[in-house]
């Protein structure tokens, strides 16, 4: 059970890497792709690999469980990226980056009320409030916040739906199915809700830029790597350590975007960055309850593979 606990950690961290690059790539298609296209082309290549990897059909035994599947995708694969770069329209990445990162609160709070199985103690608080610090440094690093109504809901909304999705990957996790085979039907979903957001944003196929090998390799990188591969791990790492211990993952991200800019971009760590990485990797680990013994006085009770057969 402790091996299988650590390939879960394993895995979220895996996941939360790849996931933490992925603006470098969107950055460089965004110079001939608009945001929806890139969606809708990277998740449309990671649900046809999926078919490849697994070429199963997926019958449920339960036709309630549909719909289980028909909001994760609505959610985690529609809503959520939808929101999200919208919000980055009307308000600055760095505020985007900060809102973003309350979504394992948000995943605490829904699995205290949905969830039967996880229990949240003092320790998550702590380190929530430690790792918020800490990505408020990286994030603004010195410059003045601003505040932007309108696309700061929408990242709220944004990280709420996140949440929403992590607590039905949860449930769907108990159904018995495998990893991959939900994953794909989530996609499915996800790709399908996402068709209507097509006739509002002047979408185009353009199949021809991606002749350029640049492009091709980009959006490759994102359809069969943080998508197809990153949501079978994330949704592995769910099942096997919960909602919340798995959400708080998302704290590193900015920890993520800040070394890959060093290595990438040749920019220089500032002792604020610094400052804030501590402070972001030590939220993390208070929030799992590495540090000291864990609190005997619960805050919150709930009741509480990969492979293709």
């Amino acid at each position: 059970m402790e091996q299988k606990k650590i390939t879960g950690h394993l895995l979220a961290l895996f996941t939360i890497i790849l996931w933490g690059t992925t603006y470098v790539s969107t950055k460089i298609l965004l110079t001939d792709f608009k945001p929806v296209e890139i969606l809708y082309f990277r998740f449309i290549m990671g649900y046809v690999f999926l078919i490849v990897l697994c070429p199963h059909f997926l019958k449920v035994r339960e036709r309630k469980q549909e719909l289980y599947f028909m909001a994760a995708g609505l959610c985690g694969i529609c809503l959520y990226y939808l929101l999200e770069n919208i919000a980055l329209t009307y308000t600055m990445a760095s505020n985007v980056g900060v809102i973003i990162s309350v979504a394992p609160f948000f995943t605490a709070i829904l699995a205290h009320i949905f969830l039967k199985t996880e229990k949240l103690q003092l320790p998550f608080f702590v380190g929530f409030v430690v790792a918020m610090v800490g990505i408020v440094l990286l994030s603004f690093n010195g410059a003045r916040m601003e505040l932007n109504p309108l696309g700061d809901i929408l990242a709220f909304l944004a990280a709420l739906v996140w949440a929403c999705y992590s607590i039905l990957t949860r449930k769907i996790s108990s159904f018995g199915y495998s990893v991959i085979l939900t994953t794909r039907r989530t996609f499915f979903y996800g790709i399908l809700f996402m068709i209507p957001s097509l006739f509002f944003t002047d979408f185009r196929w353009g199949l021809s830029r991606f002749a350029n090998t640049t492009y091709l390799l980009n959006i490759l990188y994102l359809g069969l790597g943080a998508s197809a591969l990153c949501f079978v791990t994330w949704n592995t790492a769910v099942k096997v350590l919960g909602a919340v211990k798995t959400s708080v993952y998302i704290y590193i991200v900015p920890v993520v975007t800040v070394v890959t800019s060093v290595f990438i971009l040749h920019e220089k760590i500032t002792a604020i960055s610094a400052v804030g990485i501590a402070l972001t990797l030590a939220g993390l680990f208070l929030s799992e309850g590495k540090f000291g013994k864990r609190s005997e006085k619960t805050i919150l009770t709930h009741k509480n593979g990969v492979s293709c057969r």
